[in-house]
């Protein structure tokens, strides 16, 4: 009775052509079907050029200065801030700032402004910054610290770029 049980579970399982016939079949489908599904949700249509802007897309030159935004005479951008960070050490920051001032900007108090963003920016820690609730108040700190520098002539900070590495 043993040798019988023992020749039925070898005897079992589906031969290896059925699974290998099984195995490509599906691919051929999931082939078929990515390509399809490529087809329909990409939209690219074969008799345009790649690159070629169709013209209805196309602007005159008068066009694009009539689009552009308004140039802001009180908004300065300083130098990138590179630091690293209080804690981890080993972690930099890379943040380009840009000062929205009342009235004319100040160049001598854009930097004293960006020095002092630099000393405040190498104290903070990581964890402080993590959340979008941390990230708001890191530019809470950094527009009311730029305003007291500025004795008020710093209105608004704008964050341009913030990176990490």
């Amino acid at each position: 009775m043993a040798k019988t049980q023992e020749a039925d579970k070898e005897g079992k399982g589906p031969s290896l052509v059925v699974q290998l016939g099984l195995f490509a079949g599906l691919t051929v489908l999931a082939v078929g079907m990515g390509w399809l599904a490529g087809g329909r949700l990409g939209g690219h249509n074969v008799e345009e050029a790649p690159g070629e802007v169709p013209e209805a897309l196309k602007l005159s030159a008068e066009e694009i200065e009539e689009t552009a935004p308004p140039a802001r005479p009180n908004v300065l951008s300083i130098a990138p801030i590179t630091t690293n960070l209080a804690l981890p050490r080993e972690m930099w920051a890379r943040l380009e700032l840009a000062l929205v001032f009342q009235g004319d900007p100040d160049l001598a108090l854009a930097d004293t402004v960006h020095q002092d963003l630099l000393a405040y920016l190498r104290t903070v820690k990581l964890h402080q910054i993590e959340s979008a609730s941390g990230f708001q108040h890191l530019k809470w700190d950094l527009e009311e610290r730029a305003r007291v520098r500025s004795d008020g002539r710093v209105t608004n900070v704008l964050i341009k770029t913030l990176l990490f590495e």
